[in-house]
């Protein structure tokens, strides 16, 4: 008895109070449905490991929680709570978190034509596309801006006016372009997509064309018209991905347009040219994030999401119309307004 009381009175040395855990990863994505070319992403994660990739589009966001570090532009940068950090469209970066808590944050990735669009009425060039020096910006306001913009249209997007999300947006890029975009047109210097030589924009369309295939460096070669060593030096220093890291990107893209559309992770990872489901996944998930299964399912949930959304807005606003009724007099019924005596209420439509 008395050992057992000694035992029961001690406290397991493996047993660790539960605020001392790490955090659990946690990521929810979801498409901005009224506006076009915007996705949102938040995120936590402890032990992600992002590999070298690039953006189609520019991403937009802040840090808030523990840190970030990732390699850009040639250095490294550590994001910390309250940083906003950036990464503009053919600019590869990695990314991983500063000790055992890694990082939290808020995403924007934005199609360039909606910054394009953003640069122009901020002063830039026509056609111009923002360039920024650095991928971590101290500043505030805009981390402010960016934050409240993205927690309430994660939280009420679906039901907030089209108007109050686009006017909201433009003041948060003009803010963002106006006070630290380099103010350059793309003559000066160009962003790397589109901006490579002719012979590795040639390899690179045939990558995407033919992702799904076991390409050789020698066809590639051919297509460029260039020697398969001078190739994989120039496509490298122009893209900042050799041939096969890049032909692993187009893949993941494949593969997201896939998911997307509705396919399972298995039929995506054969239509995309992995080798199988696994190979997919570890791809997958060190360049987007989340795993296939993952992504597929937040998917169906935002759908779903903004689907019921617009339902309920739609029969308020219809139940708006009909209290709006009015007597022959002119003045609001009231009656109409009022459920009929007897039934609580239960027969008014429900939001």
């Amino acid at each position: 008895m008395r050992t057992r009381t000694a035992r029961a009175d001690t406290p397991p040395a493996s047993r660790a109070p539960k605020e001392d855990a790490a955090p659990k990863e946690d990521v929810s994505w979801m498409a901005a449905s009224r506006l076009t070319g915007l996705d949102l992403l938040r995120a936590r994660y402890t032990r992600q490991v992002f590999a070298r990739h690039f953006h189609e589009g520019y991403a937009l966001g802040v840090i808030e929680g523990g840190a970030l570090r990732f390699r850009y532009l040639g250095r490294d940068h550590v994001a910390v709570p309250g940083a906003v950090n950036l990464v503009a469209p053919g600019e590869t970066h990695d990314g991983h978190g500063v000790g055992d808590a890694g990082w939290a944050y808020r995403m924007f990735y934005l199609h360039p034509d909606i910054v394009r669009m953003a640069g122009e009425e901020a002063g830039l060039p026509h056609g111009a596309l923002p360039d920024f020096a650095s991928g971590v910006l101290d500043d505030p306001e805009l981390s402010a801006a960016i934050k409240a913009l993205h927690r309430d249209m994660e939280c009420v997007g679906p039901c907030m006016p089209t108007l109050a999300q686009e006017t909201r947006l433009s003041a948060v890029l003009a803010r963002w372009i106006t006070r630290h975009a380099a103010q350059r047109a793309p003559a000066d210097r160009p962003l790397r997509t589109g901006g490579e030589p002719a012979a590795v924009r040639r390899a690179r369309d045939y990558l995407d064309a033919h992702c799904a295939d076991d390409v050789r460096l020698a066809d590639l070669a051919g297509v460029a018209c260039l020697s398969p060593f001078h190739l994989a030096r120039a496509f490298a220093a122009a893209v900042g991905l050799p041939p096969h890291a890049y032909l692993v990107q187009a893949r993941v893209r494949r593969a997201r347009q896939l998911l997307s559309a509705g396919s399972t992770p298995a039929e995506a990872a054969v239509a995309a040219g992995f080798a199988d489901q696994s190979h997919l996944t570890r791809a997958f998930r060190a360049q987007v994030g989340v795993t296939p299964a993952r992504f597929r399912k937040m998917l169906q949930d935002a759908r779903g999401t903004w689907a019921v959304a617009f339902v309920e807005n739609r029969i308020s606003t219809e139940d708006s119309h009909d209290h709006a009724r009015t007597a022959p007099d002119g003045r609001a019924d009231a009656d109409a307004r009022r459920p009929a005596e007897g039934d609580g209420g239960d027969n008014a439509p429900r939001r």
